[in-house]
């Protein structure tokens, strides 16, 4: 069985028709899929990625962008009940693919608008105004993170919660909080649709030792490994 775009990502599974986890090729192929829960039990499959360097982990990827309506309707309801325990006044989203969910969020809770950060440089951007970025998805690519001076009063003084759709080594989210960080700005939570292994971890505790416990997701999935067969397990 080929795995592609069009038969992962698109639908969700009834609670309870299922077994979670990862899913073999029922064919007798090679490849396989990863099975998660969403917090009311429906299910999503997500395509399992070896990750780079030959090490033989992998992780189950969700690509927000190509997903379905009926994924990211329901992914996005979970993050703004999410925010809105938090009291978020102010939804950041953080690029790529955080920006596909974040004004989804933000509406749904009702806000006039949202606050995107960016990985392209507008020419009356503030250079002080960046950092360096990097993440699981784009390894080895010189990128800068930047916002928008002209965002800086919109987020000044409140509630803000951030927006991503994955955390996994935590890269891409202490970049974020370094940003944040410079204009004075400090979450009062992250919200993303898939919480990748728990890698990201020890980042965000040397950030703020509190801050692990202030990340929400809406699925859980594990690091991965392929065992002597060649067959995923979960990487204890």
């Amino acid at each position: 069985m080929t795995i592609t775009n069009a038969s992962v990502w698109q639908t969700l599974m009834a609670a309870g028709s299922a077994p979670t986890g990862v899913v073999r090729d029922a064919s007798g192929g090679a490849e396989a899929t990863y099975r998660a829960a969403l917090p009311d039990g429906r299910l999503i499959t997500l395509p399992i990625r070896e990750l780079p360097g030959a090490t033989g982990q992998g992780v189950a990827s969700l690509i927000v962008n190509q997903a379905g309506f009926e994924v990211i309707d329901a992914f996005a309801e979970v993050m703004a009940e999410s925010a809105a325990a938090m009291s978020a006044e102010v939804i950041i989203g953080v690029p790529t693919l955080g920006l596909e969910l974040a004004p989804v969020v933000a509406r749904r809770l009702g806000h006039r608008r949202y606050v995107p950060l960016g990985t392209s440089r507008k020419f009356w951007y503030d250079e002080a105004l960046s950092v360096p970025l990097s993440s699981i998805t784009t390894p080895g690519q010189g990128k800068s993170l930047y916002i928008d001076p002209r965002m800086l009063a919109v987020i000044e003084g409140r509630r803000v919660v951030v927006v991503d759709d994955v955390v996994s080594t935590g890269r891409s989210m202490t970049a974020t909080l370094r940003l944040l960080e410079k204009v004075g700005c400090a979450p009062v939570g992250l919200c993303v649709a898939m919480i990748q292994s728990e890698r990201w971890r020890p980042a965000l505790a040397a950030i703020d030792t509190a801050w692990p416990e202030r990340v929400h997701g809406v699925i859980r999935t594990p690091l991965l490994r392929r065992n002597e067969h060649g067959e995923w397990q979960v990487d204890d």
